[in-house]
């Protein structure tokens, strides 16, 4: 310890801070081992999210002429997805106190491959229904824990954009396996699309096993302390949900993603009807138009994360909410469906960096003792608003026509906007 003193004594201010960086780095790299692993195994999680949520859309149609139903009930599967995000919300911050992180992340992969596996055999509807909760609770844990992670590594506005990247990746290669599966031959076995899905389910199964390992850890005491730490881990539950629920950057920043994501889950999942039914698209070429808005998500959250990052998050997200209100009011009054199939690919390609940003806002707005508490219930309750309002969607289009996707896109994108002029800048900091 005298050495490194008298060592450190003779070098300048600049040179003290690059050693104590250089030194930093070495303390914490064994502290994270197979870091790289770990955030392809989260990179990964959304991919496979991205391949479920991604597919609905294109696969709406076969669903209504499978089970014989109409887009009434169609909304029963956002609602049963809303109910798993619910779920994961209200028990988050409790089963936190006594499970670490790489249980959460092997119980959510679990889940989805459950979910996967039930879908296979063309269950009846009701089961189909409940497969959205297994599916959404799994997202909700992994994707949640994954973001937590990744949004504390060095450099995480990268690697957040990377992840979410990933999502949108997923997105894209889902409406591209389901309709190729769905439109082949001359009968439909659109089911049989989500044996993909359970294949990536496993993968993913075993990538978080292996990546995230040393944390497969139940947080016991001692016997000695079992009883008392049980009370303090109770306490400190109900205290960490308090604060949390007390901040108003978390209900803000809720807002936020609750209004973005709703937008966007809402895009996806039923523009193919919209543009068979109200612009008279063919379906089998209709159910590609959802991968030209989500290739432009992917490729926004991979070219627009550092810009965004370097020329100010809050002004460059606002700007980018009104180029997405302009493109949705082309997809709307141009009556043309090349000009909307491009118009809603550039408008994935402007809201790919909202999440990852949001997230990464996030991260600098809460202390270090909330932030995994607060990004939780935030992500949680963004996933709550994907699910809600596709649902009031297909409820509206049984009483108006699917042409109500229209107006209730721009009004969910101008609320994204107004919450996030809303957030207080006085209120960022970096730790």
């Amino acid at each position: 310890m005298q050495y490194i003193y008298r060592a450190t004594v003779k070098l300048t201010p600049c040179e003290i801070h690059i050693v104590s960086i250089k030194m930093e780095s070495r303390l914490v790299e064994p502290q994270t081992p197979r870091l790289l692993l770990k955030l392809i195994s989260a990179g990964f999680a959304f991919f496979v999210a991205g391949v479920n949520d991604g597919s609905l859309g294109s696969l709406i149609p076969y669903i209504r002429e499978a089970y014989h139903i109409d887009t009434n009930m169609v909304a029963i599967a956002y609602g049963t997805a809303f109910c798993g995000w619910f779920f994961a919300a209200l028990t988050n911050s409790h089963l936190g106190q006594y499970l670490d992180l790489g249980v959460f992340l092997v119980l959510g992969a679990s889940l989805q491959v459950l979910a996967h596996a039930l879908r296979t055999w063309l269950p009846p509807f009701p089961l189909f229904a409940v497969t959205f909760v297994f599916a959404s609770l799994g997202q909700a844990y992994q994707d949640t824990y994954a973001n937590t992670f990744v949004a504390s590594v060095n450099a995480a506005h990268r690697w957040l954009g990377f992840i979410h990247a990933m999502y949108m990746a997923g997105c894209l290669v889902g409406p591209f396996l389901a309709t190729a599966v769905a439109s082949a031959g001359a009968k439909s076995r659109w089911e049989l699309f989500y044996t993909a899905p359970l294949g990536l389910g496993v993968i993913n199964f075993v990538l978080v096993v292996i990546a995230f390992r040393e944390l497969l850890t139940w947080k016991r005491p001692t016997q000695g302390e079992a009883q008392s730490t049980r009370r303090e881990r109770q306490k400190g539950a109900m205290k960490e949900v308090q604060n949390t629920l007390a901040s108003p950057s978390v209900w803000i920043l809720s807002l936020y993603f609750f209004f973005f994501l709703g937008a966007v889950i809402t895009a996806g999942g039923w523009v193919v009807e919209y543009l068979v039914h109200v612009r008279n698209g063919d379906l089998r070429d209709m159910g590609y138009v959802p991968a030209g808005f989500y290739g432009g998500g992917f490729l926004g959250r991979l070219v627009l994360a550092e810009p965004t990052y370097r020329w100010g998050e809050r002004r460059m997200i606002f700007i980018y909410i009104l180029l997405c209100v302009g493109l949705e009011l082309v997809f709307w009054l141009v009556p043309d469906i090349i000009t909307e199939a491009v118009a809603i690919s550039l408008l994935g390609f402007f809201s790919g960096p909202l999440f990852a940003t949001g997230i990464s806002v996030a991260s600098k707005i809460f202390t270090v003792d909330m932030r995994s508490s607060a990004l939780a219930f935030i992500f949680v309750l963004g996933q709550v608003g994907g699910a809600v309002f596709p649902a009031v969607t297909g409820i509206m289009a049984t009483k108006v026509g699917v042409a109500v996707l229209q107006p209730m896109l721009v009004g969910l994108l101008g609320a994204t906007g107004v919450s996030w002029l809303m957030l207080p800048k006085s209120r960022l900091h970096h730790d």
